[in-house]
């Protein structure tokens, strides 16, 4: 089975993350999620991401790095919207990385080096018509991955919510986030 790390949205660590987290476990897969915001979860968005800006994204980032640091190298790394920061950079530059699970966000590769490892698969999920993923530019830098790279897959859900994977928000889509839960698991049980 595979080893998880999971990073959580600009929320917190919240329950539905907390959630998403057992179900690989409940799978069979080893699953960590460190909790980036020590124990701030937020009820909104603009809150959360207000916290991380007041701490400092960079201060959020190296607990992401510290996190990773503690297991061994050979990890899927999971992040949902802000946690894509941690789960691609860490999936792009530490070597051993087995995979990556970018969900509602993704960067343009260039941020974190010229290409994505060759060795290491990756799946984007994201809505076709969330104002974040589709509207700033996360989709087309997903495309570009999917263009580049060895083992890659980009999966958009007829839809305009962001965040629509975690079941303790209002904005979670059940039939969307199931979709992705099967194709994660398939894409765990595949890179083991």
């Amino acid at each position: 089975m595979a080893e998880v790390l999971v990073f959580h949205h600009g929320h917190g660590l919240t329950t539905g993350v907390r959630e998403f987290a057992e179900r690989l476990r409940r799978a069979g897969h080893t699953v960590h999620a460190p909790d980036l915001y020590e124990g701030h979860v937020f009820d909104s968005l603009e809150e959360g991401i207000g916290y991380g800006r007041s701490v400092g994204f960079d201060t959020i980032a190296a607990r992401g790095t510290a996190a990773a640091e503690q297991l061994p190298a050979e990890l899927v790394h999971v992040g949902f919207s802000l946690g894509v920061m941690s789960a691609q950079r860490l999936a792009q530059t530490r070597p051993g990385a087995k995979g990556a699970l970018l969900l509602e966000a993704c960067v343009p590769v260039s941020e974190f080096g010229d290409v994505w490892p060759q060795d290491v698969p990756v799946q984007v999920h994201g809505m076709d018509a969330d104002p974040f993923f589709a509207g700033e530019g996360d989709v087309d830098a997903a495309r570009a991955l999917v263009e580049t790279a060895a083992d890659a897959e980009l999966f958009l859900y007829p839809g305009d919510r962001h965040l629509f994977t975690d079941s303790s928000l209002p904005s979670y889509d059940e039939q969307a986030a199931q979709q992705v839960n099967d194709r994660v698991l398939a894409f765990l049980d595949r890179v083991k």
